[in-house]
């Protein structure tokens, strides 16, 4: 809107001073130029896709030209540029994308332009001057800022609707699955022999999901913020009988989330340990501080994956390897390289620091 108002300022200016033209058709070319200037760039800025280096400069050549041409055209008595305030298009485009650095090029490209055409610096000038150097990076610093806050909003909004999809989860969670688990566990103790041992793995996986699903009940974001040092928080799983940690003796500091992720990784494939090879079965975990990246080792001495068996799981909807393990370490950027055979089974997770 801004640059079709200023056209019609410009072709009216340019018609009530035609008689200021020493040559009036090359008056008409260079407005017939604004004109068709005018129509393609609203055209091409429409279009984001479109909104790139090539059309910005294309855009601020075209005012410059213009300008730098108007004493060609109008003679050596100039008092006003053919394209006047039409410029501030140009001007506004670059503070508006590249921000105050843009803004502040453009205008000192406009006022290099503008004073290369005059004879002497008047008031008028200076002011045109003035407000061309301040004008575009002040635009520039609101446009980056409206952008900042509006990337904020749509963060807050991402995270609020997150948590309340948590908050529902967890209603359904504690009004269907814990209310099944507890009848598991109840009946399991009551009927006895193997049952027993089912209800007592109910018990544990409903007090699981209740610690759960009370952390959960709060929408406070989580935002990760922060370190932890991953070397600590593995030795912490050593209180598991069987387990051997080995990490460095300095701490290892890497994001809060990251150093969840790797820890909830780590028990997770400990948990299969004790599912398919034995509750004390031995364990290793191995932790390498890079200067680039981290690595963690977890290895056993069970009777491997038999071939096949992750995708017989995967295609079962036991997700367990493809979702607890790769795809919690693919989420943080990693990778998870996995060994089997008769020798036992090792995970290999390298993730970026």
């Amino acid at each position: 809107m801004l640059r079709v108002v200023l056209l019609v300022n410009a072709v009216g200016l340019n018609l009530y001073r035609a008689d200021a033209f020493d040559h009036p058709g090359a008056g008409v070319m260079c407005v017939l130029v604004m004109i068709g200037w005018t129509a393609f760039a609203t055209y091409a800025y429409a279009d984001p896709d479109r909104r790139r280096a090539w059309l910005l400069t294309a855009d601020l050549a075209v005012a410059v030209g213009l300008m730098l041409v108007s004493p060609l055209v109008k003679g050596d008595d100039l008092r006003a540029t053919i394209p006047g305030f039409w410029v501030m298009a140009a001007l506004l485009a670059w503070a508006i994308h590249y921000y105050w650095r843009g803004g502040l090029f453009a205008g000192a490209c406009l006022v290099a332009a503008d004073l290369s055409v005059r004879h002497d610096l008047t008031q008028s000038t200076y002011g045109n001057v003035f407000l061309l150097l301040v004008g575009g990076p002040v635009v520039g610093f609101m446009s980056e800022s409206l952008q900042l806050m509006a990337q904020e909003r749509d963060a807050a909004q991402r995270a609020a609707l997150a948590e309340a999809e948590r908050a529902r989860l967890a209603r359904v969670v504690h009004d269907g699955v814990l209310q099944v688990l507890a009848l598991v566990q109840r009946r399991g103790a009551e009927i006895g022999g193997d049952a027993s041992e089912l209800g007592r793995l109910a018990g544990e996986q409903e007090a699981a999901l209740r610690t759960l699903i009370r952390s959960q009940d709060s929408l406070v974001p989580d935002t990760g913020a922060g370190t932890l040092d991953l070397a600590y928080r593995l030795g912490r799983l050593a209180l598991r009988p069987g387990l051997h940690v080995a990490t460095p003796g300095t701490p290892v500091d890497l994001p809060t989330a990251t150093v969840a992720e790797i820890v909830a990784v780590v028990a997770a494939c400990l948990d299969n340990v004790s599912a398919h090879v034995g509750d004390d079965a031995p364990a290793w975990v191995l932790l390498e501080a890079l200067d680039d990246r981290v690595v963690v080792s977890v290895r056993d001495e069970g009777p491997g994956i038999p071939p096949g068996r992750l995708e017989q799981a995967a295609a079962e909807g036991r997700l367990g390897v493809s979702e607890s393990i790769r795809g919690r370490i693919a989420d943080i950027g990693g990778s998870a390289e996995l060994s089997t055979g008769s020798f036992g089974t090792e995970w290999e997770f390298v993730v970026p620091r």
